[in-house]
């Protein structure tokens, strides 16, 4: 355990020095994807956001511009246009065959990108879970802090035959997730959901949710779920771990205890402390779990 505790103490400064390494040297293919634009976004998404901040949005409203699956809270909707995902899994391909430093999401996802060891989380993550995504998260998800989601961990995995397959039963460290199916050709590698964290059965009982390009499933963090193995191609997805934490600075949702914090660089794992005059502090302060 205490290993563990060194490790993860060291990546947050390893990963401040590989930010600065790329932001200096790596040569962006496609610098127009790095900011957020309405045009990279589906039509019927926007529609979903001008929906969710008008007078009258209703979560029952909402459903109409959504695919909901069994009462797990799970829905799909689309998020971006192909275009946008094609320019940016060209521009991944481009880091990936860089000589730049590389972080990985976690250690469950073996290939992938940081994105904000990228330079994407001011300039487009951001903005996404701002202003588009938590108008949608607050009517769907007010109970886990949908209205105030105010951090995120944004990532992307790759899935191909000859790297990892699939990807084993877990639930996230975070409030409401994200995962958009950015594409490229595949077959097989449904994702599966089983219970909610705290609320596990003897019996889970599991559905399957095929994955689409271009379109996204948002759920609750703490669902347990995993991704079945493709049978062929390749897989890319996006995926953001947004964060409230109103929520969480009650309780970690990785232990179940009131968190004990330490310094971290940026969002950490999106706990914030709480100044003597009350006022809250920048979400730059993570547990050890």
């Amino acid at each position: 355990i205490e290993a563990e505790v060194q490790r993860r103490k060291q990546l947050i400064h390893q990963s401040v020095e590989r930010k600065a390494i790329i932001s200096k040297c790596y040569k962006r293919k496609h610098p127009e994807v790095y900011i957020l634009q309405d045009s990279f976004l589906a039509p019927d998404f926007l529609e979903i956001v001008r929906y969710c901040t008008s007078s009258d949005a209703h979560p029952h409203g909402l459903l109409r511009y959504v695919e909901s699956f069994s009462d797990k809270r799970i829905y799909r909707l689309p998020v971006f246009t192909e275009e946008f995902c094609q320019a940016f899994m060209d521009e991944l391909e481009n880091f990936e065959q860089s000589d730049m430093p590389k972080g990985r999401p976690n250690t469950m996802n073996n290939y992938g990108v940081l994105l904000n060891e990228l330079g994407m989380d001011e300039t487009f993550i951001t903005p996404l879970r701002e202003k588009y995504l938590q108008p949608i998260t607050a009517l769907l998800y007010p109970d886990l802090g949908g209205a105030c989601l105010d951090s995120h961990k944004a990532f992307v995995v790759k899935y191909s035959l000859h790297e990892d397959l699939d990807l084993s039963s877990h639930y996230d460290n975070a409030e409401v997730t994200l995962n958009v199916s950015l594409g490229k050709d595949f077959t097989e590698g449904n994702l599966y959901f089983g219970d909610f964290s705290q609320d596990p059965t003897p019996m889970p009982k599991y559905i399957e949710i095929e994955h689409v390009g271009a379109r996204g499933l948002l759920h609750r963090g703490g669902q347990i779920h995993g991704a079945l193995p493709i049978a062929s191609g390749e897989r890319w997805n996006l995926i953001i771990w947004m964060r409230s934490s109103a929520i969480r600075n009650q309780l970690c949702p990785m232990c179940n205890k009131k968190p004990e914090l330490v310094e971290a660089e940026g969002f950490g794992d999106g706990f914030t402390e709480t100044l003597e005059d009350d006022a809250p502090e920048t979400v730059n302060l993570c547990s050890l779990w």
